[in-house]
């Protein structure tokens, strides 16, 4: 059976970057390009005539940004999108503003080289495909919006003027994610309570991104959340992002766990690799360990979890209803990785329930 062709809207205030998108997506023979749009306004008619599979979004564009386009659209329309965003503060900022308003991927545009472009449009094709099978269609439904502090299984008090205990965990948590993610952790980083065990997390996001997503993430939980750093100690209350570009291990410290950021090649295609990270997990926490595999595309951690569960760890997946994409979690669970899957509104319930 032939494969599907995949329909791609691209919107972007450029004539130029919409010519060069096109040409680019367009030498993949499974893309069309049905149509292109200078701004939402367009945008949205070009939707409603052409009814695209996917869209690419430009994350800065006048009249109406991506991010307020986004909020107006996805009640609406819920079409997977992927965001083209700036390497700029304020267009990373931007970017992770339209994950939370329901973008799936989102690739970073390019320094001036043509190496650089070519890189840029091989990893947009990729994301295009993999955005094409996303379910997004629970943005036609309510959305989780905590507010500051997030609910909490526990009761945390607000986020504001938060501290941490400097105490090493006794338990840890290892929690991996990719393709749908961004919003994925934040539900369930929300319902931490301040009490919760040290948590290591990496989410498949580049340099530059991650430190601002722990940022953002640490606005809204009762836990501190912070970029992981060299050295940074496994301690209670506090969740560490895998830093975008590097790897992460957790390692045996004096007292407790530590975690080691390292340069290293890509493993299983990813750097920060779940695989990695669940691995060091496996070797160095063992039966004190829970971890859990969130949405997202291939298969990243999956062996990694399985040595976890074989070491003693307790482990779930996010159930196909609730993710993005049931890539990662799928195979967690059929190679026996995850002892079962779970809906993403019970994940911090599940894990509790294990520590």
């Amino acid at each position: 059976m032939a494969p599907r062709i995949i329909r791609v809207l691209i919107v972007d205030d450029s004539a130029l970057v919409r010519q060069i998108l096109k040409q680019g997506l367009e030498k993949d023979p499974n893309i069309q390009v049905v149509g292109t749009a200078s701004d939402p306004f367009q945008a949205r008619d070009e939707i409603i005539k052409l009814r695209p599979d996917v869209l690419t979004l430009d994350v800065e564009m006048p009249k109406m940004d991506g991010v307020e386009f986004l909020r107006k659209l996805m009640p609406q329309y819920p079409i997977p999108t992927v965001m083209v965003s700036s390497l700029t503060e304020r267009g990373q900022k931007t970017t992770l503003e339209a994950m939370a308003a329901g973008a799936v991927d989102f690739v970073a545009k390019p320094k001036s080289n043509v190496a650089g472009l070519e890189d840029m449009m091989d990893e947009l094709r990729t994301k295009i495909k993999i955005a094409s099978t996303a379910n997004v269609s629970h943005w036609k439904h309510k959305q989780f919006t905590p507010g500051p502090g997030g609910s909490g299984i526990i009761a945390g008090g607000a986020a504001g003027g938060k501290t941490v205990a400097q105490s090493p965990s006794l338990k840890m948590v290892a929690i991996g994610a990719s393709t749908g993610g961004t919003e994925a952790l934040r539900e369930v980083i929300c319902m931490f309570p301040r009490t919760w065990p040290g948590t290591v997390v990496v989410q498949h996001m580049p340099a530059g991104f991650t430190k601002m997503f722990a940022d953002r993430l640490n606005s809204l939980a009762n836990v501190v959340v912070k970029e992981a750093e060299d050295g940074d100690q496994v301690i209670d209350g506090r969740v560490l992002i895998a830093p975008g570009g590097k790897q992460l291990e957790v390692i045996r410290g004096a007292v407790g766990w530590k975690v080691r950021i390292f340069d290293a090649p890509l493993c299983c295609g990813h750097r920060p690799s779940v695989e990695q990270m669940m691995n060091s997990v496996a070797k160095n926490v063992g039966n004190k360990a829970v971890g859990a595999m969130l949405t997202g595309m291939g298969a990243d951690g999956a062996n990694g979890m399985k040595a976890m569960r074989d070491a003693g760890a307790r482990c779930i997946a996010q159930d196909e209803a609730t993710c993005v994409v049931f890539g990662m979690p799928k195979e967690a669970f059929e190679r026996g990785g995850a002892e079962r899957l779970v809906p993403l509104s019970k994940i911090a319930s599940t894990l509790q329930s294990f520590l």
